[in-house]
């Protein structure tokens, strides 16, 4: 007996030996747990656009900088027809100083010669996103029908050749058209904005995530989602500006 001991205790070592290589390695292949960053990166929107839409619809563009007279103006949409569900959708756009210039509001049917509005907006006190709202002007879009849209500002009210002018398209698309695979949601919350950005429905992710920060301006969240969607078509500018506004909201 005393000569089998020793080997049935290098037996119980070997066995263990090999049971501890085998969960280490199986510890290793694990992929390691996300980071609170991580994890935020994946709960971004994804804004996917449309297939054969037409190209070089957005007016104006990237900001210039802060060293610059004028105040500047940016739609905040993607430089292609953006679509949406909605009858009475909002647009929004941006002002990167206050300034004294009258305002104006156009679109335009392109069925049409002259436009279906034309109208002052209200001079924002504040730089900043804004909203106009299209069921507050009694405005409806029809559908597969597509509009210009434009915000200008007049710095000689007698020409307007040097008026300062941003805008972009919108077509409201037929409810059945636009899904897909995913059912676009008609609530108003994080995740609807996520939802509508992969289906595509630009103007309904942004407005909606435009109305959240109106109602919470101090949610960083909130600035995150939005910068995401505006770098995926090229805001850059109007992205780092609502990044900034999380410090400044926050002191």
């Amino acid at each position: 007996m005393n000569l089998r001991r020793p080997s049935t205790l290098i037996g119980i070592a070997l066995a263990l030996s090999l049971i501890t290589s085998a969960t280490g390695v199986a510890a290793s292949e694990q992929p390691p747990t996300p980071t609170t960053g991580q994890q935020e990166d994946l709960r971004l929107p994804v804004y996917a656009p449309p297939k054969n839409v037409f190209l070089r619809a957005r007016v104006g563009g990237a900001l210039r900088g802060r060293d610059t007279t004028d105040a500047e103006i940016v739609a905040l949409v993607p430089d292609h027809i953006g679509l949406t569900v909605k009858q009475t959708p909002t647009l929004n756009w941006f002002l990167s100083k206050p300034t004294s210039y009258p305002l104006k509001f156009t679109i335009t049917d392109d069925r049409k010669v002259r436009p279906i509005y034309e109208g002052p907006l209200s001079t924002p006190p504040v730089a900043g996103v804004h909203t106009i709202d299209l069921k507050t002007l009694g405005l409806t879009l029809e559908e597969n029908v597509q509009y210009r849209w434009f915000v200008s500002a007049s710095p000689d009210s007698a020409s307007h050749a040097s008026d300062i002018v941003a805008g972009g398209m919108i077509e409201r698309c037929e409810f059945s058209e636009c899904i897909v695979t995913i059912t676009p949601k008609m609530t108003c919350d994080q995740d609807s904005v996520r939802t509508n950005a992969t289906i595509g429905l630009w103007y309904d992710a942004m407005g909606c995530v435009c109305s959240l920060i109106e109602k919470d301006p101090t949610d960083p969240s909130l600035r995150r989602l939005r910068a995401a969607l505006l770098r995926q078509v090229g805001l850059n500018g109007v992205a780092d500006w609502d990044l900034s506004s999380i410090h400044t909201k926050a002191r």
